[in-house]
């Protein structure tokens, strides 16, 4: 059994997946979480990609309505592939996975917040100002000023 990290490292790379499909990341990242699934194992490396692009095709492919629940089903899919794999590992492999992991994550932003530095599907009428990237200073002035 994975301890509480393990299986948020897990959980968090099932949400990239499922995030990430898609997305102008997805060639990247899904060769990224292939590698990093497969473990210097080329045929396992290619069963990834195949299971990576099945994942997206489904998520493409589904209705509306539906998509939040097949989202859903296929982070906890992918989730306990991580977990599975996390826990047929040494303790010094696992650690390295662990951080591969959620280093993955971190850079495809699979948190539960809104995905950094990206806007998509939105419409503006009027003034518009985005800001995106941590820690950052807006100021913004609309109109004349007085």
């Amino acid at each position: 059994m994975l301890s509480e990290a393990l299986t948020a490292a897990a959980a968090g790379g099932g949400m990239a997946v499922v995030q990430s499909a898609g997305s102008d990341s997805w060639a990247w990242f899904r060769v990224r979480c292939a590698r990093l699934v497969a473990r210097g194992d080329t045929d396992a490396e290619r069963e990834a990609i195949e299971r990576l692009d099945r994942t997206a095709a489904v998520l493409e492919a589904v209705d509306e309505g539906e998509r939040e629940r097949v989202r859903a089903v296929h982070a906890v899919l992918w989730q306990g592939e991580f977990a599975s794999l996390l826990e047929a590992l040494a303790d010094d492999e696992r650690d390295r996975l662990v951080e591969q992991l959620v280093q993955l994550t971190k850079e495809f932003d699979a948190g539960d917040g809104p995905q950094g530095g990206a806007v998509s599907g939105n419409t503006f009428h009027g003034p518009t100002a985005v800001q995106t990237g941590d820690h950052n200073r807006q100021e913004n002035h609309f109109g004349s000023g007085t």
